[in-house]
């Protein structure tokens, strides 16, 4: 069992939110193991029963004794309308409520009560490099990813198991039980494009052609893995540099394995000094920013910059009451001079800004104004 670094109140009700399997329900009810009572819609029996009647949960809530302080509601998602039972019960009763969900959609688009406020939001990703302790080997995470499930499997072909299950339900039960598409062929074909392009600069154009839809529709499918929080958009940095700059956002796949998985490449071995190596140390990279970012609530706002002659800086932090933090990711483990020049260059440009490079060099070292850091060094001292 490994210890998550997400700290959950003990008196506050809250959402938790992550996507499938990266351990919200075990990691609520090791936090109240002998004072919560479970509602979990996942089951289909459960979901009608509530779905059909919501006040069945005040009938449920107000009969619970005394020493039951949490009630938690599992894919809260599935019947929204309990969060209006659920605001009348934090009013009338002292139950602290934890709604956990794995996607966002049915709330954000249908209107549901948010309880303005009366709710925490918090998030869980799949494992962090620092929550994985010993157990943590960098190649491993590369390529099989860190959802929790994937340290119980024994082998390699467990792991592609796993994860190829892991795309099937996500399918399955996400996108064709909840109806977001009419047709789940194209979607199909565009989660394999869309994580063939992870954390490149989208194309909505090239996307269109090669799925078979509208420019339009690869737009409602990426809000889909947004909502369904299988990935986030990383958009172009806007200053006075505006003119300079790629208007097209970036889309990262919430973990690494998974991606791989969409992308049929599970049973493909990374080898390092290739730039399908690289790539995949850069996305765990930046999915370790974000998660870590996210668990010390560290309020900062994440972007990338590209030049029109392709100059690219791979990660932009606006941190406040802090000078703007340039990040270069090289998965090499000797950076040179030579190997940084562009990095250099371009954040000249950029005044008052702090420039470092995460990397898998052991040693830290300055090459000019750049700071260039071991990346476990690096990310515990701005991150962690």
């Amino acid at each position: 069992m490994f210890q998550r670094l997400l700290v959950l109140p003990q008196k506050r009700s809250y959402f938790l939110f992550g996507a499938r399997n990266t351990g919200k329900s075990t990691l609520v009810n090791l936090q109240y193991p002998e004072s919560s009572f479970l509602i979990n819609l996942l089951g289909s029996d459960e979901e009608a029963r509530f779905a059909r009647d919501p006040d069945e949960l005040y009938r449920v809530v107000t009969k619970l004794p005394e020493t039951t302080t949490h009630v938690i509601i599992d894919e809260v998602q599935k019947a929204p309308k309990l969060l209006d039972v659920v605001q009348r019960l934090m009013t009338e009763t002292k139950k602290y409520f934890v709604m956990t969900g794995s996607s966002a959609r049915k709330l954000k688009h249908g209107g549901a009560n948010l309880l303005a406020g009366r709710a925490f939001v918090y998030h869980l990703f799949p494992m962090s490099w620092l929550e994985l302790g010993d157990a943590f080997e960098l190649d491993h995470m590369l390529r099989w990813g860190s959802l929790p499930e994937i340290f119980k499997c024994h082998s390699d072909s467990e792991r592609q198991g796993f994860l190829s299950a892991y795309a099937h339900t996500y399918l399955k039960e996400e996108i064709s039980a909840e109806q977001l598409v009419r047709q789940l062929d194209p979607f199909r074909r565009f989660l394999e494009v869309a994580a063939q392009c992870n954390g490149k600069v989208i194309n909505f154009a090239n996307m269109s052609r090669d799925v078979g839809v509208d420019d339009k529709t690869i737009k409602s499918y990426y809000s889909i893995l947004e909502d369904t929080l299988i990935g986030f958009f990383l958009e172009p940095f806007h200053t006075s540099f505006r003119k300079r700059l790629s208007a097209k956002p970036k889309f990262y796949f919430f973990d690494p394995g998974v991606v791989r998985a969409l992308a049929r490449l599970s049973s493909v071995p990374l080898m390092p000094q290739t730039s399908g190596y690289g790539d995949a140390f850069e996305h765990f990279i930046i999915l370790e920013c974000f998660r870590l970012a996210a668990y010390f609530n560290r309020e900062f706002r994440f972007s990338y910059l590209r030049t029109p002659s392709d100059s690219e800086i791979d990660l932009i932090v606006e941190r406040p009451g802090k000078p703007l933090l340039c990040i270069e990711i090289k998965s090499a483990e000797n950076v040179t001079p030579e190997s940084l020049r562009a990095f250099i260059n371009l954040t000249k440009d950029i005044p008052g800004s702090e420039a470092i490079c995460l990397c898998k060099d052991r040693y830290a070292k300055k090459i000019e104004h750049v700071s260039v850091l071991p990346w476990k060094e690096g990310i515990k001292e701005y991150f962690a």
